[in-house]
């Protein structure tokens, strides 16, 4: 079995003549590419065998910035140069493949559209249409030498733009949010709710992807903010179709929590590591990666079932459908500020009945309230501009909360796991050391909840009667 890793050079900046396009050097966004791209393609196996650069000063400075990123794998002094791959043509890249037919099961071209696509999809029906700069097509092929190189002979294993890599660079020709300032209640709603669908539908490939985990975290705040709007839609006024959509919704919410709450912490450990993991840490950290691989493949096969489309399809027709517009008509903007009371005064309830002994589930679900709260209040934000104001601080005191709990929770899952039975026991004794680090943590952490005042004597007065 061959691989073949065909990657474009990242983004260079215009010729000024004909006769300089050999010399073009990336351009900054080119640069940004690159850096996107590097870990990504490691992990692909993209230079797990040779690597071959087009002599262009764009594929050079490409090679050259992913070396810069990924030190320990000397790509620059492993790298050969051949003006053969300054070509825009297939049939010479080809033809150089089969003469060359080097001694390497994985080989890596960096070189030119639209040679590289074309080579692709002579090689491979499944081969995308377009290669962006600074991608990666990825082909398997079923040969012995690369001098086999035939018509549809390979398979797509990976296909990688920059934008699906790195959400940074997906930001910059993402859906644009309406301008809600000037619209009344109903097309002020509809527009949020339709740029939330359109936000979810152009994640989805980051998500499936999985290099970048604000995807999915992006993905989850789309969906849950679709979600508590409909809510709150619904405790207002009847709606065809909106609740059996809602249940849809809801479906792609809780199939995404397992994995961000891995995410959430893995990312901690590999960024600074706690010094109380001591030597449990490398164990621990590839059973996460392990979990995620898991829940990972789990949420891709439920993105790629039919399903999944029919509850996002069902969600879309039902927020674009006369029915929905009429039944949003007469809505005013004193119902959706009664609801905010209510929520506001249930909040308050809630708060005020926690003590020392309550559950971690209750100030869970007193996250839920404030996020609820802050969506609904985000309708209208320059009235209740205070109001968020006061919100965002309490939401980020509970999400660590949250975030802290699920950490013990996972933390208790990997010490009755197979692979910590074979820890040491000074190993043992970090982790034990680690934990108890970490309840007291959630012990301070659940008594600055405790101290939070209620809300509604503070922002409600602002809301119209």
């Amino acid at each position: 079995m061959k691989h073949l890793f065909l990657i474009r050079h990242a983004r260079a900046k215009r010729a000024e003549t004909a006769n300089d396009d050999h010399e073009r050097p990336l351009s900054g966004r080119g640069q940004r590419q690159v850096a996107a791209m590097a870990e990504p393609l490691h992990r692909l196996g993209a230079f797990a065998g040779e690597i071959h650069v087009s002599t262009a000063t764009r594929a050079r400075q490409t090679l050259l910035g992913l070396d810069a990123e990924l030190p320990e794998l000397g790509l620059a002094s492993r790298a050969q140069y051949h003006e053969a791959l300054y070509t825009f043509e297939e049939k010479p890249l080809r033809l150089w493949l089969k003469a060359a037919d080097l001694d390497t099961d994985h080989l890596a071209l960096i070189g030119h559209n639209p040679a590289l696509l074309a080579l692709a999809q002579r090689l491979s029906p499944q081969a995308s249409k377009r290669l962006p700069t600074g991608s990666l097509l990825h082909i398997a092929l079923p040969i012995a030498t690369w001098r086999e190189l035939g018509r549809h002979t390979g398979e797509v294993a990976h296909f990688l733009s920059p934008r699906v890599a790195s959400h940074t660079l997906f930001q910059r020709k993402a859906p644009e949010p309406p301008r809600l300032d000037d619209l009344g209640t109903r097309h002020r709603i509809i527009n949020q709710l339709e740029h939330q669908y359109r936000m979810i539908r152009a994640l989805e490939p980051g998500v499936a992807a999985g290099h970048d985990p604000e995807f999915l975290h992006q993905y989850r705040v789309n969906l849950r903010r679709s979600r508590a709007l409909a809510e709150t839609l619904l405790a207002i006024i009847e709606i065809p179709r909106l609740g059996r959509a809602l249940k849809g919704l809801k479906r792609r919410t809780r199939a995404t929590s397992e994995l961000r709450d891995l995410e959430v912490f893995l990312e901690p450990l590999t960024r600074q590591p706690p010094p109380e993991a001591g030597a449990a840490l490398t164990p621990l950290i590839a059973w996460l990666h392990e979990r995620i691989r898991e829940a990972r493949r789990e949420l891709c096969h439920q993105l790629q079932r039919r399903a999944y489309a029919r509850d996002m399809l069902e969600w879309r027709d039902t927020i674009a459908s006369k029915g929905f517009a009429k039944a949003l008509s007469g809505l005013q903007e004193r119902q959706i500020d009664r609801v905010l009371r209510e929520r506001l005064a249930r909040h308050d309830a809630q708060l005020v009945s926690l003590t020392d002994a309550s559950p971690d589930a209750a100030l869970h679900k007193l996250r839920k309230r404030v996020k609820r709260i802050r969506y609904l209040a985000e309708l209208s934000p320059e009235r209740h501009r205070r109001l968020l104001e006061n919100l965002k601080p309490r939401q980020e005191r509970l999400g660590d909360f949250q975030d802290l709990c699920t950490r013990l929770d996972w933390l208790d899952a990997f010490t009755a796991s197979a692979p910590s039975q074979d820890l040491p026991d000074a190993s043992r004794q970090a982790v034990d050391r680690w934990l108890a680090r970490l309840h007291e943590c959630k012990a301070e952490r659940r008594q600055a909840i405790l101290t939070l005042e209620p809300l509604i004597e503070r922002d409600s007065a602002r809301l119209t009667t």
